[in-house]
C-alpha cells in the first residue's frame, strides 16, 4: 500500500495537549471503509478523519474507534489545519468538504479557522428518570436534537462535578448526551460536556458538532447570536460561535502535535 500522510492535531485549543485530538489521514485514492475503521481503532482517538480530492473539493469522512459518524466538528477543524499548515492545500483558498452531512466549508480568520455547519436545534422533551440516573443529577431542561440529548443544569459547578454512569448512558438510543449550564465568568457564555459511549467515546474532550445544538439553544435563551463557549472536560476547549440562520459558524484554533506516514 502507498504510504499515507497523517497528522495528529489538537483542535479547539491554542496549545498542545489540550482541546480534542484528532488524527487526519490524506488519501491519494478512495479507501476501503473497513480499512479506515481499522485505522481509527488503531489510532484510538475520539475521531480519525480521512480526506481526499473529490469533484470540486474534498471528500471527508470521520470514524470513531468503533463506527463512522455523520458529523464531526473537531476533526474537520483538525483536517483544515493539517492541510493548510502542511501546504497540502493553498492557505488562501477556502476548503470545501463533501460529507455525509452535505457540503461543509472552512475559512481562515486570523489565528482561527471558521467551520460552516448545519444548526441542529433541540426540541424540548420530558425529563425521564433513566437519563437523570445515568448522569447523576436531574437537569432543569431536556431537549432532543438530530443526534443527541441536551440536558441543561442551573449552574456550571453542577456540570463540572457530574460523574456519569457511561454504561447506563450507552443504553440510551442516541449518539450522545450534552450537559450544559450558564458560564460562571466572562468571556464565556456557557459551559458544556459531552458523553458518547454508544459510539465508543465515553467523554469527548471538545465536541464541535454538539455546539450545532448548543448554539441555537443558548442564542435563544441569552438573546444573542455571537457566543463564547467553554467545554469543561479534563483537557478543555474554547469555541467562538455565531448563529447564522439555520447554520452555525464554529470558530476554533488548532495545534499539530505530530506528523508522519502510515505504512
Amino acid at each position: 500500500m502507498t504510504r499515507v500522510k497523517c497528522w495528529q492535531v489538537d483542535a479547539f485549543t491554542n496549545r498542545p495537549f489540550a482541546g480534542n485530538p484528532a488524527a487526519v489521514c490524506w488519501l491519494e485514492t478512495e479507501a476501503d471503509p473497513q480499512w479506515m475503521q481499522a485505522v481509527a481503532a488503531e489510532m484510538n482517538l475520539s475521531e480519525t478523519a480521512f480526506v481526499r480530492r473529490f469533484n470540486d473539493g474534498l471528500e471527508l469522512r470521520w470514524f470513531t474507534p468503533t463506527v463512522e459518524v455523520d458529523l464531526c466538528g473537531h476533526a474537520t477543524l483538525a483536517t483544515a489545519h493539517a492541510l493548510w499548515s502542511s501546504n497540502v492545500m493553498p492557505q488562501n483558498v477556502p476548503l470545501r468538504f463533501h460529507t455525509r452531512s452535505g457540503i461543509l466549508t472552512c475559512t481562515r480568520d486570523g489565528d482561527f479557522i471558521n467551520l460552516d455547519f448545519p444548526a441542529t436545534p433541540p426540541q424540548e422533551i420530558a425529563i425521564f428518570q433513566a437519563l437523570s440516573e445515568a448522569l447523576g443529577a436531574a437537569p432543569v431542561y431536556l431537549g432532543r436534537s438530530r443526534f443527541d440529548y441536551l440536558a441543561v443544569y442551573k449552574d456550571a459547578k453542577t456540570v463540572r462535578s457530574l460523574k456519569p454512569n457511561f454504561r447506563q448512558i450507552e443504553k440510551i438510543p442516541v449518539r450522545g448526551v450534552m450537559v450544559s449550564a450558564p458560564a460562571e465568568e466572562a468571556p464565556f457564555d456557557f459551559v458544556s460536556r459531552f458523553f458518547a459511549p454508544a459510539v465508543g467515546v465515553d467523554e469527548d474532550p471538545v465536541c464541535g458538532s454538539a455546539h450545532c445544538c448548543l448554539t441555537p439553544y443558548w442564542a435563544q435563551r441569552l438573546n444573542k447570536t455571537d457566543l463564547m463557549a467553554h467545554q469543561v472536560s479534563t483537557r478543555g476547549g474554547v469555541l467562538r460561535l455565531r448563529l447564522n440562520g439555520d447554520r452555525v459558524i464554529l470558530g476554533g484554533q488548532a495545534v499539530t502535535v505530530w506528523q508522519g506516514e502510515l505504512l
